[in-house]
């Protein structure tokens, strides 16, 4: 029978960790401003896009 277990310690070892912690808010704002554009473009109306806007800036600290 096989031995894996040390090319499985090997594989554990290779990854990289996740990075923990907030997100830039400029990453935000850029993730945010196509659901904007969407909501534009379906409700035809920049006051949803104001209201998404605000919200995004809440969620921001802003």
């Amino acid at each position: 029978m096989a031995h894996t277990a040390p090319r499985t310690l090997i594989r554990t070892q290779e990854r990289k960790p996740r990075r923990q912690g907030r997100r830039h808010p400029l990453v935000a704002t850029l993730m945010a401003l196509p659901l904007a554009a969407l909501l534009l473009l379906v409700f035809d109306g920049w006051e949803t896009v104001a209201t998404q806007a605000s919200s995004v800036g809440v969620m921001l600290g802003r």
